[in-house]
């Protein structure tokens, strides 16, 4: 079992996203989730994840900034937003993946393959 955090500044796109792993992706619990930034960076802390599912663009800042306050990255990070244009710099800071939202089930459950 993997554990994971979702961090979306958007209620909807959590839920959604839950749903889609609780469906598709039984190797995965969820143990968290967070809004924003700041309350990401508490619960990776609190969660010690495998995985983050990480949007690109909050109110507080990015997953990019999230990313850059964590001491030890110890954990996979795959992005999951409706923005295209962040792809290589995600892929700069090692993410296992780049999901464009609505996700699609296929191309999910491949990134938790790898």
């Amino acid at each position: 079992m993997l554990k994971a955090v979702i961090i979306d500044d958007e209620k909807n796109g959590r839920n959604t996203l839950i749903g889609l792993l609780e469906s598709y992706c039984p190797e995965i619990e969820i143990m968290g989730e967070a809004d924003s930034v700041k309350t990401g960076i508490e619960a990776i802390h609190k969660w010690q994840p495998d995985v983050v599912f990480l949007d690109i663009e909050m109110p507080d800042g990015t997953g990019f900034d999230l990313l850059s306050r964590i001491d030890s990255i110890d954990f996979e990070v795959i992005f999951v937003t409706a923005y295209d244009n962040y792809a290589v710099k995600a892929f700069q800071c090692s993410a296992v993946d780049y999901l464009l939202k609505p996700v699609n089930t296929d191309l999910l459950t491949a990134s938790i393959q790898k």
